[in-house]
């Protein structure tokens, strides 16, 4: 029963291997094919058009920061901590 059980565990891990390499060879980037002229001019002519897009957006020359209104730039002062007498319980007398 012990050898049965080690058959079906090496077959089992086995498995995955095998059938990675049993898939025929596809390859996913055919050669490389030359361009005819008139594909080369409309490439070029997407191009400047693209070119010409990216000209026309502005510059960011504001903060993309969403919460810098909320935000001060200057670190908080710290309050100085004031020395009050407190009870056993808790409460502060004055």
């Amino acid at each position: 029963m012990r050898v049965l059980s080690a058959a079906v565990v090496v077959v089992l891990l086995t498995m995955p291997a095998y059938a990675q390499m049993s898939t025929p060879n596809i390859n996913l980037m055919p050669e490389f094919q030359s361009k005819s002229p008139e594909e080369k001019e409309a490439d070029a002519i997407k191009d400047k058009a693209y070119k010409e897009s990216l000209r026309k957006i502005p510059d960011a020359k504001a903060s993309s920061d969403p919460w810098g209104t909320v935000r001060s730039t200057d670190t908080p002062k710290a309050a100085a901590p004031t020395k009050q007498s407190k009870s056993k319980t808790g409460t502060s007398s004055q």
